[in-house]
């Protein structure tokens, strides 16, 4: 782990971490308590309120924001279902076509999906796919410093889950060890997605994830996990098809001191059927 040192910025009322590598730049961790919007399903303008605003690595940042840039560390994208041509960048068909050593296979050959979204596993169990992996995803995380994203939401961290026993969760915990220590090399801050009963505090203490994006923590009960490793700087997403009771109580409870919206599960721009924002009251 980077040794770092911690510094208030006065003007952003955010922390900035000093860190101790060859040429790295600062990284700036985002305003806690900050108001966030969830745009990973497709960017829009946010509200002037907003402080926080996280969108896919292939859309830019929004001026005068802290940005934190997603990508999806340890699985493709779905295939879009066009079918022909040249397969999409990233998709399952790219794995396939251009590293299919690098994906999870099943007892037939076939890619091992994730189940809710048809997303590849990427291969994590040895070393040496893990740097090949890598190498595929710095120049994605190179982007998201040069676009100017001063974070990064890597997601999937429990793909261990959904490999059908080609490798444990240790194997995605050292993948995510090298791919913070390069993304903190850009003077990027990189955030724990999720995996709070995997993790504990290691994802802080062992790993060097900066601050925590917690899917859900109010409906399952999960929310001082986050707080146990990263004190009120997590960022709290509840869903709509879930009990909205249960959002509520996280208001009453932590809303005080912790960002927390709600949103549609798909998570789809301002002006799409279906979009939903909401703060607690």
């Amino acid at each position: 782990m980077l040794r770092k040192t911690v510094a208030l910025a006065a003007a952003a009322g955010s922390l900035v971490l000093c860190v101790n590598a060859a040429n790295a730049d600062t990284i700036t961790l985002p305003p806690a308590h900050g108001q966030f919007d969830y745009q990973i399903g497709g960017a829009y303008t946010p509200d002037s309120s907003v402080a926080i605003v996280d969108r896919d690595f292939s859309a830019a940042p929004v001026a005068g924001k802290y940005n934190i840039c997603y990508i999806n560390a340890l699985q493709s994208q779905a295939d879009s279902g066009s079918g022909g041509g040249e397969p999409e960048y990233d998709t399952v068909s790219w794995w396939v076509k251009y590293h299919n050593d690098l994906i999870v296979k099943d007892s037939k050959g076939k890619p091992v999906l994730d189940p809710d979204w048809h997303e590849a596993v990427l291969d994590v169990s040895t070393t040496a796919k893990q740097q090949a992996i890598l190498d595929i995803e710095k120049p994605w995380i190179d982007g998201c410093k040069t676009s100017g994203f001063q974070a990064i939401e890597p997601d999937n961290l429990d793909s261990y889950s959904r490999s059908k026993g080609a490798f444990t969760f240790a194997k995605d915990k050292e993948y995510m060890k090298a791919f913070v220590t390069y993304a903190h090399g850009k003077g990027l801050a990189v955030a724990q997605k999720n995996t709070n009963s995997e993790f504990g505090t290691s994802g802080r203490t062992e790993v060097g994830f900066n601050f925590a994006i917690a899917e859900e923590c109010g409906f399952y009960g999960e929310c001082g996990e986050y707080a146990a490793a990263y004190g009120n700087n997590y960022f709290e997403i509840e869903y709509t098809d879930e009990n909205a009771a249960k959002f509520r109580a996280a208001c009453r409870d932590h809303g005080a001191t912790v960002s927390i919206i709600r949103r549609d599960r798909d998570v789809v721009p301002r002006g799409t059927s279906g979009y939903h924002y909401e703060l607690c009251p």
